[in-house]
C-alpha cells in the first residue's frame, strides 16, 4: 500500500469510507421494522457494547447450527428483533452497519472465538485457502503466501489479510465487503463465484480471521 493510501486511511476527514460508518451512526439509532427498535434500544452505546465484537467474527449461532460472520449477524439482528428486512449483503444498510460497529474496535487485536464449533469450519477454509481453482488453475495461497510482494497487473500482491474490512477500495470508488473482494479474486483466476448463500464464504473468512490474528482491525481501510 502506498505512503499517500495509508496516510488517507489514518485521516479520518479523508478516508472516503467514513462517510459509511457515519452513515452506520444514523442508522445505529434510528427505530426500524415493524417492532419500531432501534439497534441502540437494545445495544445503547455502540462505542461501548460492540468494542471488540468484529475482532471476533465469525461466530456460531446455536439457533442456525452454523457460523455466521458479522454481517449476517447484523441481518439476523434486524431480523429476528426489530422485525426489518434483512437487506442485501452489498447494500449501503448492511454496509453501513457493519462499518460501524467494526470502526467500534478499530486498532484492537483480531482475536478468532475459541468455540471448539468453530474449529471445523476454519479447516473447511483452510483446505479452500489452499485449493487451486479456475482455468489458471491458481489457489488463493499461490499468490498470497507464495508470491506476496511480487508484481501483478501494475499492482503489489498484497499477503491477503481481511482485517479492514468493509473497507473501501479505489478501484471501486465505493465500501465493499469481503465477500465482494473474493468474488474478484475467483473472477480473477476464472473461476465460478459461490452462490451468495454459500457455506464455502464463512469458512474462508473463518480461516482468513485466525490467519490474522494478532493484527488490528482498520475498519474502514483504504485500499487501491
Amino acid at each position: 500500500m502506498s505512503p499517500s493510501t495509508q496516510a488517507m486511511q489514518r485521516d479520518d476527514d479523508a478516508n472516503p469510507g467514513m462517510l459509511s460508518v457515519r452513515d452506520g451512526e444514523a442508522r445505529w439509532v434510528r427505530p426500524d421494522g415493524a417492532a419500531g427498535r432501534a439497534c441502540a434500544d437494545c445495544h445503547g452505546d455502540a462505542r461501548v457494547s460492540m468494542r471488540g465484537v468484529a475482532t471476533s467474527h465469525p461466530r456460531w449461532d446455536a439457533t442456525l447450527g452454523e457460523a455466521v460472520g458479522l454481517s449476517r449477524r447484523i441481518a439476523l439482528c434486524r431480523e429476528r428483533h426489530q422485525r426489518a428486512p434483512r437487506g442485501a449483503p452489498e447494500g449501503v444498510e448492511r454496509l453501513s452497519l457493519s462499518a460501524f460497529v467494526a470502526h467500534a474496535s478499530r486498532g484492537l487485536p483480531v482475536r478468532p472465538d475459541p468455540d471448539v464449533r468453530l474449529d471445523p469450519v476454519r479447516e473447511r477454509g483452510r483446505r479452500l485457502f489452499e485449493r487451486r481453482m479456475g482455468q489458471l488453475d491458481l489457489s488463493c495461497a499461490d499468490c498470497h503466501d507464495a508470491r506476496w510482494g511480487r508484481r501483478l497487473g501494475g499492482a503489489t500482491i498484497p499477503q491477503g489479510h481481511a482485517n479492514g474490512y468493509p473497507l473501501y477500495r479505489l478501484e471501486w470508488q465505493a465500501l465493499g465487503s469481503l465477500q465482494r473482494r473474493l468474488r474478484n479474486c475467483m473472477a480473477g483466476v476464472r473461476a465460478e463465484p459461490w452462490p451468495a448463500d454459500a457455506p464455502e464464504w464463512v469458512e474462508l473468512e473463518a480461516f482468513l480471521q485466525v490467519r490474522g490474528a494478532g493484527l488490528p482491525l482498520e475498519t474502514p481501510a483504504v485500499r487501491p
